[in-house]
Formats: structure tokens, sequence, C-alpha cells
């Protein structure tokens, strides 16, 4: 009988999308094959702090993650330098990382610098990939020096926002502008304005997520496309798919995400002309290459009514829930979700063993022989 793979699946964390990475976590856990993988469970808290695994299923298994954490936290001494992490100690081995952790921590590189640190293989892009990826700001001036199309925009700062009055951007980016937090996920402070009591309103709250804002051109009633990309060195794309929001909703917030997603529309895979849907996956493929993304992506772009597309924002770790597209694109193009899965577990041991083939070099330096110091008046 073939040895199960050891994976250890993490999720949680302390972002926006806590409770996002929750149910995909869940979802993932289910398709995953028992036969051939033995799981176990590791919630990082609001906190940040890992739980174990049996703390972690209790969790799963629907008691209120309030009232497990006291718990949990109640056995543990929270000031040992590393108590976040203390809870994968209770392993006896691990074979493998599954990251199902969406925003900071997860796809900023904190993670996969903790993975690498272990020596462990794990699913998904490496640690500078997943930063540059979730930093809006930093994947904008990637793509721009790629020549890959996307919005325009002007970064803001605490320390350059008074420069920028709403007249300013409206004269630089136009009337419709969406101002963004560099640095989250799943529409989390993300604001439609177009006057100055909305700008001002949208600001301060885009800079309690972060201190980098991006104030973005915005596209009037864009079409929302999103595209798979599954692979390391030779990526494939998956079929389209498009999202459509009721008229009533200025743009696919978090709202219609992830609370209510009842009036939305998800067509799968969406008929387009073959040009453009040619223009974007060629858009995406380059992008994944360009950004240095490994084993998965969903890309997102806006298209607007001269069905011109724009790339919007790559996520190295999409979601896996019940409305998340990324497995339904595969689904529609041929991969099951157990198959894909198993893909990306493949990737992610391939990847580590291409990784491993990389040398370091140690030179002993000896006695230290130091020349003549010069010092000038």
């Amino acid at each position: 009988m073939t040895k199960k793979l050891r994976v250890a699946l993490l999720f949680g964390g302390n972002s926006s999308e806590h409770d996002v990475s929750k149910r995909s976590a869940h979802n993932i856990y289910d398709a995953m094959d028992k036969d051939k993988y033995d799981v176990s469970l590791f919630m990082f808290t609001k906190d940040g702090i890992l739980l174990d695994n049996a703390y972690s299923q209790r969790i799963f298994d629907g008691e209120p993650e309030d009232q497990v954490v006291a718990d949990a936290y109640q056995q543990m001494d929270l000031d040992r330098p590393l108590a976040p992490i203390m809870a994968l100690n209770e392993l006896e081995a691990v074979d493998f990382f599954y990251p199902v952790i969406h925003g900071n921590l997860g796809e900023d590189g904190t993670i996969q610098g903790l993975f690498k640190l272990l020596k462990k293989p794990y699913v998904g892009s490496g640690i500078s990939a997943s930063a540059l990826s979730f930093d809006k700001d930093l994947t904008k001036k990637m793509l721009n020096e790629a020549g890959i199309r996307n919005t325009p925009y002007v970064l803001l700062t605490p320390e350059n926002q008074a420069e920028y009055s709403w007249g300013r951007l409206e004269e630089e980016l136009g009337n419709l502008i969406f101002i963004k937090p560099a640095r989250q996920g799943s529409s989390v402070g993300i604001h439609r304005v177009t006057n100055a009591e909305e700008y001002a309103a949208a600001l301060k709250d885009a800079f309690k997520y972060d201190f980098k804002v991006l104030a973005e051109k915005g596209l009037d009633r864009p079409q929302e496309i999103e595209i798979s990309i599954l692979g390391n060195e030779h990526p494939v794309a998956s079929k389209l798919g498009a999202v459509r929001v009721p008229e009533s909703d200025p743009f696919y917030d978090y709202e219609n995400k992830f609370v209510d997603a009842s009036g939305v529309v998800f067509e799968l895979p969406v008929k387009l002309p073959q040009y453009l849907t040619d223009e974007i996956t060629e858009m995406a493929l380059k992008a994944y290459r360009v950004l240095g993304m490994k084993g998965l992506s969903r890309i997102d772009f806006l298209v607007d009514s001269n069905n011109i597309p724009y790339l919007s924002e790559p996520n190295t770790l999409p979601g896996f829930t019940n409305i998340s597209l990324y497995p339904q694109m595969w689904e529609v193009s041929g991969i099951s979700y157990s198959d894909l899965i198993d893909r990306l577990i493949e990737l992610g041991l391939a990847e580590f063993k291409r990784n491993s083939q990389i040398k370091y070099d140690f030179r002993e330096l000896g006695t230290e022989h130091v020349g003549q110091k010069k010092y000038n008046d």
C-alpha cells in the first residue's frame, strides 16, 4: 500500500479574509482524497496565533470560534517567542504544507518564508512572487515594465495625500476613480468615488487597511472576466469566466462576493469574441511568468465597452468557496475539484524538488587581512 502524504492544511489568519479562508479550507479538505493524504488542520486565529489540530478541528466542526480560541489560549504561553507557530511542534512529521490563507500572512510571502525555513514543499508561489503579486502598486509597476495593459493609477500615502486633491486626481484620472488599499483582497476597503466628498471618506477608510492606497482610473460598468492559471515553468490557462453583478450594485464588492451572491450571475465559460479570449489568455500567461508565480493563480480582468481588456489583479491563493471561480473554471475546462487538488500538490512537490537543485558555495575566510585606511580632513 502506498504511504499517505502527510499534509498540514493551514487556514484562517489575521486578515479581513479570515472567514473566507475558513470556507475555502472546508471545501479543499472535503475534496482531498483521504486514501492519498493524511490531513492535519491548523487555523491561524484573528490574532495570528496558530491553533493545533484538535482545536482547529473543533472550529471546523462548527463550534463557536471565539470560545474555542479562548480555550486554546488558556493552555498556551503566548509570551514565548515561538508562540504564534508552536502548534506545529505537535506534528511528528509533515511532508507538505497546503496554505489556504487569503490576504496577509498567506499571500504576502510571510507563510512562504516559514515553509522555506522548515525546508518543506507547499502549494503556490514563493516568497518574492507572493509579496510582489499581493502588492497592487508593485504588481502594476511590473505589468507596466512588461507592457501588459492595466488601468492608470496614482499611489497615495499618508505622506503625499495632501498633494492629491480630488481636483488633481480628477484631472489625471477622470471623474470615476476607485480607491484601493494596496495590500488587501476580496474588495476589502475598496470604494467607487465620483466627487470630493466620496473621495475623502474613501481615503479615510482605505488607510485603515494599508498605508499604501491606489487611486485607480475607473471604467464605467466594465465586464468582469476571470481566468485560472495552473502550472510552474509551463503554465496553462482555463476557459474564461464572467461575473455579472446586478445593475444596482456599483461593482463586485465583498458583500456580493461572499455575504449574498444571490443576485450575481456567473457565466461559465463566458462567450466572448475569439480574438478577445485569445488576448486575455495571452496577457494572463505573460503576467503569470513576469510576476514569477507558481502553482496557481486566478487573474482578474476588466473589459471596457470597446472590448479592450485591462488586467485588474492576480490572486496567488484564490478562493475555493462555493462561489469562487478558480475551481469552477477548471471544472468547465475538464479538471475536477479533487483532480485539481492533486495537481496543485504535485506542482508544489515539483517546485520544491527543482529549488533543491540550487547550490550554495561556502568559503572559509581564514585570517582577515585589512588594507591601509586613509582618513581625509
